[in-house]
Parts: C-alpha cells; sequence; structure tokens
C-alpha cells in the first residue's frame, strides 16, 4: 500500500489533476480547502474513478488549523509520503490599493502556511523518503516584462515569490533527510481554475499534474517552469 498524498489547497485544476494521477498510481487522497462544496465535488469525481479519497476542511492561512488538520489527516489515512502544496488566494490588483488584511492572508497562505505544513509532515517524509511538491508561478521571477505584467497582480505576485524562494531554501534543508523538493513554476493561465476562467487560459492542469509526476519519479530536477507566457528569466 502506498502511503497518501495530502493536497493542500484543493480545486478543480491541477490539484485535482494531480489528485487523479497520485491517486490512479494507488496513493490515498487527502485533499484539503475551506469550501465544503468543492470538497464535496472533488470527492465526489474521485470517488467514480476508483480513487480512495478523503476531504479535510481548513483555512490554509490559520496555523492552528493546518496543525491540526495534517494530525487529522495522518490519524485517518496513516502516515504521511506526499504533501502537495498548492493553496493561494486569488487576490488581484495594484498594491498601491492592496490592504494590510489581503497582504497578511496572501503571505500567510504562500509561506506561513506552506512551512507549517512542511514541519508538521517532517517526520512522516523524513520516514517515507517523501516528497514536497509545490506550485507556483512565474510572477516570482524577476525582469521588466513580469513586472509590468504583474503590477495588476501585485499581492499574488510577492507572495508568489516569496514561496518560490522558500522552496528552493527547502529543496537543499531536505536533502540530508532524503526528502525531494520538486516545483513546478506555471507560466500562464490554467484551464478549469478562478484565474484561467477571467483570463485568456492556454495550460491544461493534466500537463501539469504530469510534470509532477516525472519530477517526482526521476528526483533529479528541483525546480521547471512549464508554459511559455512570459519571458521568464531566473535571477
Amino acid at each position: 500500500m502506498k502511503h497518501p498524498i495530502v493536497i493542500c489547497g484543493y480545486g478543480p485544476g491541477i490539484s485535482h489533476a494531480v489528485a487523479q494521477l497520485f491517486g490512479w498510481a494507488g496513493h490515498p487522497v487527502a485533499i484539503i480547502a475551506r469550501n465544503a462544496h468543492r470538497l464535496a465535488d472533488g470527492v465526489a469525481a474521485l470517488e467514480a474513478e476508483g480513487i480512495k479519497v478523503q476531504a479535510f476542511m481548513a483555512d490554509l492561512s490559520n496555523v492552528k488549523e493546518v496543525q491540526r488538520t495534517i494530525a487529522d489527516v495522518r490519524a485517518a489515512m496513516g502516515s504521511i509520503g506526499i504533501l502537495h502544496w498548492n493553496a493561494y488566494t486569488n487576490i488581484e490588483g495594484s498594491l498601491l490599493l492592496a490592504s494590510p488584511n489581503d497582504l497578511s492572508n496572501s503571505l500567510s497562505v504562500r509561506i506561513i502556511g506552506y512551512i507549517t505544513a512542511v514541519q508538521e509532515c517532517l517526520a512522516d517524509l523524513e520516514a517515507n523518503q517523501g516528497a514536497v511538491l509545490a506550485t507556483s508561478g512565474a510572477m516570482a521571477f524577476y525582469g521588466a516584462e513580469i513586472d509590468a505584467f504583474a503590477k495588476d497582480f501585485g499581492i499574488l505576485a510577492i507572495s508568489v515569490a516569496a514561496q518560490h524562494k522558500a522552496t528552493g531554501i527547502l529543496t537543499e534543508t531536505l536533502k540530508p533527510h532524503g526528502i525531494y523538493v520538486g516545483e513546478v513554476i506555471v507560466n500562464g493561465f490554467v484551464k478549469s481554475t478562478e484565474s484561467g476562467n477571467e483570463h485568456h487560459a492556454t495550460l491544461e492542469p493534466n500537463d501539469i499534474a504530469n510534470q509532477f509526476w516525472k519530477m517526482n519519479a526521476m528526483r533529479k530536477t528541483h525546480s521547471i517552469v512549464f508554459g511559455e507566457n512570459l519571458a521568464a528569466q531566473r535571477r
């Protein structure tokens, strides 16, 4: 029996495709989100495909809820093998108009909740030689074109950038523990998501899920850019 994959920030896009792919391969799937209806729809869809799945409702910006939920997953499903962090807040707009609450909430999800979840899963992931998989975005990178595009997505952009740096540090920090870290930096809008519905979506969630699968299977590359919406350049 394979160890469970815990998907934080479940929705109908990338995370559902990841749940399908790893579920088909025999991993029990735990899906976590704030929206009860979204979770119920996810459970119904995944169970219809023969995937073992359980839903857990939580606000992933709240440290105590993250800690409680990871403990609940472990108690219900056993030792955790993979943590997929796909959580974000879909807040757009200029930094000049950003409220302190919106800024704090976005960083709480992308950084504080993320790192807390890794800490709570650490013993399991080390025992199982498991993995942390993170969904990121190209607005994390530097460059005039990217910053010009990101000015209308300021809150999202700075929190994505912080998460990208955290993932790089976690990659090196978790290596001695035998834990793999893999990041897919999504360069474009994804179909079947809120942002994809509002903007010109070109990327298929299944294609991104396949990247996570390949990276976890090979465990050689730790970060890739998927898509060509912006001229993403690392610095």
